[in-house]
């Protein structure tokens, strides 16, 4: 907890300060790897507020990178078992999609909240669809000239959205028509430009990696809160 509105925390996942590889989150509920410390688990639930489902994705712990999800639903990488399909099925009690694309990192590549999806261009118009009906919300391939993974590279929650420090202007400002939030521009981790693997946020609360600064940290309560 901060002297902030939002409720904010530090902590690594598995000796890992990328937090976002291996957990998501939505207003709901907190995806993490089944291997994770019970004090580790404990300092997400009581930020972010939600019901942890433990799990695994293609045998994985990497939770975070292999999949994506909004109250709506939640889609899977292609790496998933059917066993682990039916597992998140049965727990998040959502419309779930294992997405079967060569872009299979599906957390590094989508980017969503309950009212849009913003996704890696490289996507097919078929797999946009899928993605859309899935999240239930509108659903954009924005220009990019770099940092196509979306979900990798920012955060994105229904109270805002900070943007990696290398964001053009025009980027940015096309996301800001999207998305319909003024953003931030930011790092985490000290000076990692990949903010969506080392931030785990919603609308009630932000963990970040244990090397994020308190001026980092500031930066991305102030854009989300």
């Amino acid at each position: 907890m901060t002297a902030f509105d939002m409720d904010a925390a530090r902590s690594d996942i598995l000796g890992s300060d990328f937090i976002g590889a291996f957990c998501s989150a939505t207003e709901r509920i907190i995806l993490a790897p089944a291997r994770i410390k019970p004090d580790e688990l404990k300092i997400f639930e009581s930020t972010l507020r939600a019901k942890p489902i433990l799990a695994t994705i293609g045998e994985s712990d990497l939770i975070g990178m292999l999949c994506r999800a909004n109250s709506n639903g939640l889609i899977m990488s292609n790496l998933a078992t059917e066993r682990e399909v039916e597992i998140m099925k049965e727990n998040t009690e959502m419309n779930v999609l294992r997405l079967k694309s060569r872009l299979n990192a599906i957390g590094s590549n989508i980017l969503a909240n309950d009212k849009i999806a913003i996704i890696n261009p490289d996507y097919s118009n078929d797999e946009l669809k899928e993605i859309a009906d899935v999240l239930g919300v509108e659903t954009i391939k924005p220009h990019l000239t770099d940092f196509k993974t979306l979900g990798a590279n920012n955060i994105l929650t229904n109270s805002g959205m900070v943007v990696n420090n290398r964001c053009t202007d025009s980027e940015k400002s096309a996301l800001e028509h999207a998305t319909g939030f003024q953003t931030t521009r930011s790092t985490a981790a000290t000076g990692v430009l990949s903010i969506g693997l080392a931030v785990v946020a919603n609308s009630k609360g932000i963990v970040a990696g244990n090397t994020t600064s308190g001026f980092e940290l500031s930066r991305i309560i102030n854009a989300l809160e």
